[in-house]
C-alpha cells in the first residue's frame, strides 16, 4: 500500500443536503487522511445541473465545519489543483477526450435514450444482461460525418478492451478482477455536452494525484471501467476502499424515508456532531471502546482490516445511545448554550432567561437527555401548565389520598424543596400510603407525567406560587 504523499478526496454532488451515507465517505477519508499524514480535499462534482440544488456548495461545506471535518484543499482555501468545483475543470476534461480522440479508443454515440432503452427491454425479455450493443461503433465514417453535420445528438463512448481483465486493490475486497467483456462501452459525455461523472472523475483524480479513493460499495463496478482508463492514460491506479452502504433496519437501503437519512433530520432533532461522526466510524468496524473523541478515532481506527460486507445496518438506537454519552459527559455551562435554540424555539417565554437560570433548569434532567432537542421537550412543564389526567392519578390512588395532601401544599410549596420532600415523607409515614403513589401524583400535578425530575429537583424548578396553584388543581 502507498504510505507516503497520501491524498485523498471528498467528492459530493451539490444536492442541498448531506446524507448519512456521504458523511460516512467523507469521514473515513478525513480520518485515514489524518492518521496518514495526508491531505483532504474536497471537490465538487457539479457536473449535471439537474442535481445542483447548491451550486456554490455551501450548504455542503457548512456541514462539513458542523461535524469539525477540516480539509486541507477545496472551495474556499487554496490549492495547488484548484479550482475544486468541477463545472469549472471543463477545459481539463475536453483535453483528456481530445488525447482519447488521438488514441482511437472512442466513438461517437447517436442512439436515443428511447432505442436504448427498447434494446435494454429486449435483451431483459431474452434472458440476456443489458448491454450496449455497439450499434453506433460501427457505423461508416461518411454516415458519421452526416450525422454530425445533420447536428444529430450524440454522446462520446470509450471502447472496452473486452478481452482484458480490469485489476485494482481495494482495502476492503483486497485484489479484485473485473472482465471487462462484461462492462458496456461507457458514455464519457452527456448529449449536452458536460461531461459525466464517472470520466470526470476519473480525469480529476489523476490531476490531483488522488492515491486512494474512498466510496460507496455502489460504486465498485464503476472502477473497472475508471481502472481501463488509467491504463490508457499510462497513469497509476489509487488503491480503492469501496465502503459498505447504509442500510435500514429491513436491509434495504437507507432512504428519505428513514429518520436520520439527511445530516438535517439529526441536527433539528438535537444530534451533536461528535455523537454522529462516533457513532459512524464504529459501525461495521472493531474498535476498541465505543465513545472516542476525534483524535481517538484517528489514532485507532484500523485501515488493514475493513469489512468487506455490501451493507452495515443503520440502528438509529445506537446513534440515540451514543448521543446520550457525549451529552453525559459535556459541561454544563456548554450544554446550555446548545440546547438554548431547542429551549428558545419551543418554549419563548424562557429565552429571556439568563444562562445561570437555565442551567439551574437543566442540571436535573441532564442525566436523562438523549438528545438536545428533549431538552425543550423536558421543560415544557416549565412554560405551560399540565392538562391531568383523571385515569392516570387513580392509578396512583388520587382519591385515597386527595385529603391530606390538600393539608400540605403550603408545606410543599413553601420554597424549600426540602422541607417540602420532609412533609411528604411524613405524610406517607402517617397514613401508610406508598412513597411510590404519592410522589407520582405530585410530579403529575407538576409536570403532567409521572416520569421526570426527581421530586426534590421539581420544587426547586418552579416558582413557589406555580407548585400551590399546580398542586391546588390536583386536589380540588
Amino acid at each position: 500500500m502507498k504510505t507516503s504523499n497520501i491524498r485523498v478526496r471528498f467528492a459530493p454532488s451539490p444536492t442541498g443536503f448531506m446524507h448519512l451515507g456521504n458523511v460516512r465517505s467523507a469521514l473515513i477519508n478525513y480520518l485515514f487522511a489524518r492518521q496518514k499524514d495526508g491531505i483532504f480535499i474536497i471537490r465538487i462534482e457539479d457536473t449535471d445541473p439537474e442535481r445542483n440544488v447548491d451550486p456554490h456548495a455551501t450548504r455542503i461545506l457548512s456541514d462539513l465545519a458542523w461535524l469539525k471535518l477540516s480539509f486541507d484543499e477545496g472551495p474556499e482555501k487554496s490549492g495547488p489543483y484548484a479550482p475544486y468545483f468541477q463545472s469549472k475543470r471543463t477545459a481539463l476534461y475536453t483535453e483528456a477526450l481530445n488525447t482519447l480522440k488521438e488514441k482511437n479508443v472512442i466513438y461517437p454515440c447517436f442512439c436515443t435514450t428511447e432505442e436504448l432503452e427498447k434494446k435494454r427491454q429486449r435483451q431483459l425479455a431474452l434472458k440476456q444482461p443489458p448491454r450496449y450493443d455497439r450499434a453506433c461503433l460501427t457505423l461508416p465514417k461518411e454516415e458519421v460525418k452526416a450525422r454530425f453535420e445533420r447536428d444529430m445528438p450524440f454522446i462520446w463512448r470509450f471502447i472496452l478492451d473486452h478481452t482484458k481483465t480490469a485489476t485494482f486493490y481495494d482495502l476492503a475486497h483486497k485484489t479484485m478482477h473485473f472482465e471487462l467483456k462484461h462492462f458496456s462501452d461507457v458514455p464519457l459525455t452527456r448529449q449536452d455536452g458536460s461531461f459525466t461523472f464517472l470520466f470526470a472523475n476519473f480525469v480529476d483524480d489523476v490531476a490531483m494525484k488522488i492515491t486512494h479513493v474512498f466510496r460507496g460499495e455502489d460504486h465498485l463496478t464503476n472502477t473497472a471501467v475508471q481502472v481501463a482508463l488509467y491504463e490508457v492514460f499510462e497513469e497509476e491506479v489509487p488503491v480503492f476502499c469501496h465502503l459498505p452502504i447504509l442500510g435500514n433496519v429491513e436491509g434495504k437501503k437507507l432512504s428519505k424515508r428513514d429518520f436520520g437519512f439527511s445530516l438535517t433530520d439529526l441536527q433539528e432533532a438535537g444530534f451533536l456532531p461528535e455523537a454522529i461522526t462516533n457513532y459512524l466510524a464504529i459501525i461495521g468496524h472493531s474498535v476498541p471502546k465505543e465513545i472516542m473523541s476525534a483524535q481517538e478515532m484517528i489514532d485507532s481506527y484500523n485501515f488493514d482490516h475493513l469489512s468487506a460486507t455490501g451493507q452495515i445496518k443503520y440502528d438509529v438506537e445506537k446513534l440515540r445511545w451514543v448521543n446520550h454519552q457525549w451529552i453525559k459527559g459535556y459541561d454544563l455551562d456548554k450544554l446550555v448554550e446548545l440546547c438554548r435554540p431547542f429551549i428558545n424555539k419551543k418554549l419563548p417565554m424562557l429565552s429571556s432567561w439568563d444562562h445561570e437560570k437555565i442551567k439551574a433548569l437543566l442540571l436535573p434532567i441532564k442525566e436523562e437527555l438523549v438528545t438536545l432537542k428533549q431538552s425543550a421537550d423536558l421543560l415544557t412543564f416549565i412554560a405551560e401548565r399540565p392538562t391531568l389526567d383523571t385515569t392516570l392519578l387513580e392509578t396512583y390512588k388520587l382519591s385515597n389520598s386527595k385529603e391530606a395532601l390538600k393539608k400540605i401544599i403550603p408545606q410543599i410549596a413553601s420554597g424549600s424543596p426540602e422541607t417540602g420532600v420532609l412533609a411528604l415523607k411524613a405524610l406517607c409515614k402517617e397514613h401508610s400510603f406508598a412513597v411510590k403513589d404519592i410522589y407520582s401524583l405530585v410530579r403529575i400535578a407538576l409536570t403532567g407525567s409521572a416520569q421526570g425530575p426527581a421530586i426534590h429537583d421539581l420544587l426547586g424548578m418552579l416558582a413557589p406560587e406555580e407548585i400551590k396553584i399546580r398542586l391546588e388543581n390536583l386536589v380540588k
